[in-house]
This record gives structure tokens, sequence and C-alpha cells, in this order.
């Protein structure tokens, strides 16, 4: 079961607020239109493979520490008129506080912040405690919930400010620290090791469609250590401590960090576009390669890559020839082995740009440059009103059979309706849990091409929900 506070748990997994591409290298077409934070940078790798005997990691830390900050959030909740203990009375629509808890981390001297955007969404007020109590009003840059990263600044200068890492040179074994505040107590540092690197598949932000690439350690985080630092031996910036895995809402040494080469390329793109993210669209839909569909193909057993099962109209991808059955190996000189891993760099490539996308067309290589287009994050709509989520394979394996006496087995791919409101015109046809499998005949797993496939008029849509597949007519007005 999946709960959700300002925790989210996924068995459980835990975004751990209390309470509520490259180095920021910029991109060959384009120029910051805007002044860029000096970051420090160090891409060597933390050691040689040789471990030497060392008694205290404490004169390394204690620069560190005061680096990472205490993020204070405040929501003014506001009740309706008449909300009073018996359902009347004097609430009056007057707001109240909910104050929220996470941490920080300082990466430039002129003040800004790397956190989680689940410390800071909906925040009416944001206040940073520096680790020598001194206290700022904060600003808030930009925030991206696809990646759960936000950029805040205070006003102040000569900080002390961490040094990054090149996260993609971070190795299991690599020894880590953790700093926050945890459960309010005060700033608190943890050990452990990078227990693994690129967790792309835990549904931790499948709500919203997101992005996951996360390096898991077991050193201790809990609630309140969101948006802190998880730093190497050196001292160095590896990733922002985002969530954990546990039945209690406590810590039991399965955290997720995310990269802080990511965290690098949002933080760029939150700050050149005014506050959001811009990304890349090449406009397929796809999944992971399977050896069921390499054997039918007659492809090599190790080949690894992204199936395409549509192409949406219009779009870059389809104008530079490329079809359903094509096989994508790598996109701009980055492999891409999984759909998780295409998903992830083409949205780090920026609009306008001309990549190289090398692919298979039946069996034999090929290669295409296609100008990406922007991506438009108004698409998590598939109609108005109906919001749907590519299906994972975590959620297919939570679908289940259809009951008893019922062999049919759940599907693996699709989009799952997640939300519909009330006033759609569509809330009498769809509803959440329902996975859309084809539309008009044709196979979907990406929203873009699903979104594309629907024209105005009566269209068919295949329909998976409680073990049964069905056809219904949707009218797209």
């Amino acid at each position: 079961m999946t709960a959700r506070f300002f925790l989210r748990v996924l068995p459980i997994v835990v975004l751990l607020a209390s309470g509520l591409g490259r180095l920021l290298a910029a991109d060959s077409k384009s120029a910051p239109a805007v002044a860029m934070p000096v970051l420090k940078l160090d891409a060597s790798p933390v050691g040689a493979g040789s471990a030497g005997h060392l008694a205290s990691y404490a004169d390394m830390l204690e620069p560190v520490q005061q680096a990472v900050v205490s993020v204070h959030s405040i929501v003014m909740v506001r009740r309706p008129a008449g909300f009073g203990r018996r359902g009347g009375g004097s609430g009056g629509g007057q707001p109240r506080k909910q104050e929220g808890l996470g941490s920080g981390v300082i990466v430039s001297p002129d003040g800004y912040i790397l956190t989680n955007n689940h410390v800071v969404e909906g925040a009416d007020e944001l206040t940073v405690s520096l680790a020598d109590d001194h206290e700022f009003k904060a600003k808030l840059i930009g925030a991206d919930e696809k990646t759960d990263i936000a950029i805040i600044k205070i006003d102040a200068s000569k900080l002390p400010a961490l040094t990054l890492a090149d996260s993609d040179k971070v190795r299991v074994g690599d020894i880590v620290f953790a700093i926050g505040n945890p459960l309010g107590v005060g700033q608190t540092v943890t050990s452990g090791i990078v227990s693994a690197k690129g967790r792309t598949d835990l549904g931790i932000l499948d709500d919203v469609g997101g992005y996951e690439d996360f390096i898991q350690t077991d050193a201790a985080i809990n609630m309140g250590n969101s948006g802190g630092p998880l730093v190497d031996a050196r001292g160095r910036l590896v990733g922002l401590n985002s969530a954990i895995i546990s039945p209690s809402s406590g810590s039991i040494g399965i955290g997720f960090s995310i990269p802080v080469n990511l965290v690098a390329s949002i933080m760029r793109n939150l700050i050149e576009n005014g506050g959001k993210v811009v990304r890349g669209f090449l406009g397929v839909g796809g999944e992971t390669l399977t050896a069921e569909r390499a054997d039918a193909a007659k492809l090599p057993k190790d080949t690894k890559g992204v199936f395409i099962t549509e192409v949406a109209a219009d779009s870059p991808a389809a104008k530079a020839g490329l079809k359903p059955d094509d096989v994508i190996i790598s996109v701009g000189g980055h492999a891409v082995a999984s759909i998780q891993e295409f998903r992830l760099t083409v949205s780090q490539m920026a609009p306008g740009r001309d990549v190289a996308v090398k692919f298979l067309h039946a069996g034999k290589p090929d290669a295409r440059n296609v100008r990406l287009a922007q991506l438009d994050e108004t698409l998590s709509d598939l109609l108005p009103g109906v919001r749907a989520i590519p299906l994972t394979p975590a959620a297919a394996r939570s679908l289940g059979g259809g009951g008893r006496g019922n062999a049919t087995p759940p599907p693996t791919g699709g989009l799952v309706v997640s939300e519909v409101k009330n006033n759609s015109a569509y809330a009498d046809q769809l509803a959440p849990g329902q996975v859309i499998l084809q539309i008009n005949q044709i196979d979907v797993t990406d929203l873009a091409a699903a979104r594309s496939l629907l024209k105005p008029g009566p269209n068919v849509v295949s329909l998976y929900s409680r073990g049964t597949y069905r056809d219904v007519t949707i009218t797209v007005r």
C-alpha cells in the first residue's frame, strides 16, 4: 500500500521534509541570458582505488557543516467560511499557519541554496537558518516538481559554499555523509556508503510524471533531512537527500539522493528560464527493449535501447523519419539502455538543439540529426480535466489479475489515468486507475504522443480496468 504524507511513502518511500547533465555546462547553441552563480567544481574521482587509515573525518566535515542550512516554510491554510468544530460557527475563512522544516545547502557565496521542491512547495514564507544561527528571509528562484529540486536565495555575501563533485564518477562503496536537520533536533551528520547508483524505477515521482535517477545510500537520513547534502570523503557535494524507503517513516538504511549532476543541470535551467524548466522534446513513445522483442527482431541478445511504439505526428522524430519498431540506441552521444534513461537524457537537452539519434531500423544501424522541440509541460492532461501518467513496471505489478476465475493478465504498458476532475466532460467515461492501452488501435505509452492521436470527434480508446479489457468511444470536443 502506498501512503502519502509530506513524506511520500512507497511501501514506504518518504520524501524527507517534516511537516509539509552535465555540471552547469552551457548548451553549445546558447549562452546564459542571466548571470549565473559562481560554483566551485571538482570533477576528479574521490579516490584512486586505495584506502588509507583514517581515525576521524572531523577536519573535513567542519567547514562542510557551515554550508548546510535549515529551511523553515510557512503555508497559510485558508479554511472555508463557516468552518468550526461542529461544522459551523466562527471559522470565518481565517487562515492558519502550517509550518514545515527541511534542509538545504549553500552552493555560491552570494546566497544560492539548493533544496527539494517538496520542502518549499506551496510556501507563503521561507526562512533560512545558517549553521551560526543567523536567519534570513529566502526568495524562491524556481522549483521543478518532476525532479524534486528547488533553488532559493538569501540576500547575503561571502557565504561558505560547497564544491560540487562529478556524480557520474561516484562509485558503489564510496564513503558518504548525510547532513541536515532531522526531526528538528539540530544539524546532524551521519555516515555510510554509496549502496547503489541509477535507481530509476522507484515510483517516487510517478504522480507528476517525473524523472528519477537516484543514488542509494545507507547513511541514516530522516524527516527534516530533505534537501540536505550528501557529501563524499573529500567534502564535495555529490547529491541532495530526497527520500527513504521505510515501514515506519524512520531510517532503516535505504535512502535516496538526487545526483548533483542532475541537480546542477536543473539549477541552470531554472535560473536561465525565469524559475521554470525548459525541456527538449523528441516525440516518441516507447519502452525498454526486452529480450523477447530483441529476439523477435533478430537482434543480438546484448542489444540495449528503447523500442519505439509510437511517433507523434509532426514531431521532431517524425520529421527525421523515425518509425515505430525502430530501436533507439543513443541520443546526443549518450547511450540509452532503458526508457527511463531515454526520458531523462532528452529532458536535459535544450530545445532547438540538433542531436544525433542512433537507432536500428529493421535491425540495421542508422542515424539521423534531429532538432529537438520544446516539451509542453501542460501535457500532463490527456484531455481537459483528465490527467494520465505512464504505466511503470512497479505500477503494473500492483494491478494484479482480474479476480477469482479470471486469468486475464494485466498490461505491462500504457497510460494510467491518475486524476479525473468532477467537472471534466469525460468524467462519465474515464476514472482513476484505468489503464489506456490504445487510442484508435495504436498502442500508447507516451503522453505527448497519445494526445496527438486524439482527433476531434469519436475516438476508440482501449482500456484495462479491474481485470477487464474493453473499448470505449470518447468524443473529443
